[in-house]
């Protein structure tokens, strides 16, 4: 009986030791888009650039194929399409062409290539108010411009980007903010050219983060932030005790067995 003892209780050391080996190295076992820059997140206090663009943050320009929302804040009904298409309350939409002029109701086709919103909008405004309106108050949203959010977010997917200089606050705050299992230092923006991404890693536990010019959000932006490591290390246990534990039985099994034959 002695002998079976000290058996089973190595088999038991023996699991637990499996346990705690397939239980390493977990962090980053389900991450999306890793690379060998992410370790620094142990260790960054604020906002680390890796590939870094030092492009300066300035006002979105119109490219042809974006989609334009031109609404006149006055009465919108003058510039909407058909009004049985669309409730009052919601601006009409209009794609830039090759030619980077869009084509608008009454007044034609107007250039708009490279002009920023406000620049866009001015434009229209006096247009229409040369011909059809008093006192138009025009408003232009780009609303093809977005970001994609991934992770533990309590709400994931695309975010349009629907003003100037809308920051990675602002859209976490539309996204509902970050779940419970969320690690607040693992925060990355994958932003620009896919095959050489500059990535953004930011530490949202620092408040000085939120001073960075880098955490104004771009076109096609990624964000991502991972589960805390002991969400990451607590799945991994389980998946491991649910492959192990029916070895576990034959053994105990087996050692209950060779103790009643002897």
């Amino acid at each position: 009986m002695i002998k079976y003892k000290q058996k089973k209780n190595c088999i038991l050391i023996l699991s637990g030791f499996l346990l705690l080996l397939s239980s390493c190295s977990t962090r980053h076992r389900n991450a999306l888009f890793t690379s060998k820059s992410d370790l620094v997140t142990d260790t960054i206090k604020t906002v680390y650039v890796v590939n870094s663009n030092e492009e300066k943050v300035e006002q979105y320009h119109i490219k042809p194929n974006d989609v334009l929302a031109i609404r006149n804040l006055q009465d919108i009904s003058l510039i909407t399409v058909s009004e049985s298409k669309q409730a009052a309350s919601q601006a009409t939409t209009f794609r830039v062409e090759e030619d980077g002029g869009v084509a608008l109701p009454v007044i034609g086709k107007v250039a708009v290539l490279g002009l920023s919103r406000k620049d866009a909008a001015d434009k229209i405004q006096a247009l229409y108010k040369q011909s059809l309106l008093k006192d138009p108050i025009i408003e232009v949203t780009v609303v093809n411009l977005k970001v994609t959010l991934l992770g533990e977010f309590t709400k994931q997917g695309n975010f349009l980007l629907d003003k100037e200089n809308t920051s990675l606050i602002d859209i976490i705050g539309e996204a509902g903010g970050l779940t419970p299992r969320a690690n607040p230092k693992t925060l990355k923006i994958i932003r620009g050219d896919r095959s050489n991404p500059e990535l953004i890693y930011v530490n949202l536990k620092d408040i000085n983060s939120l001073a960075s010019q880098k955490l104004i959000l771009k076109n096609n932006d990624i964000i991502y932030i991972e589960a805390q490591g002991i969400y990451n290390t607590s799945d991994r246990l389980q998946s491991v005790s649910s492959i192990f534990q029916p070895i576990l039985i034959i053994l105990n099994t087996a050692l209950i067995i060779y103790s009643f034959t002897r």
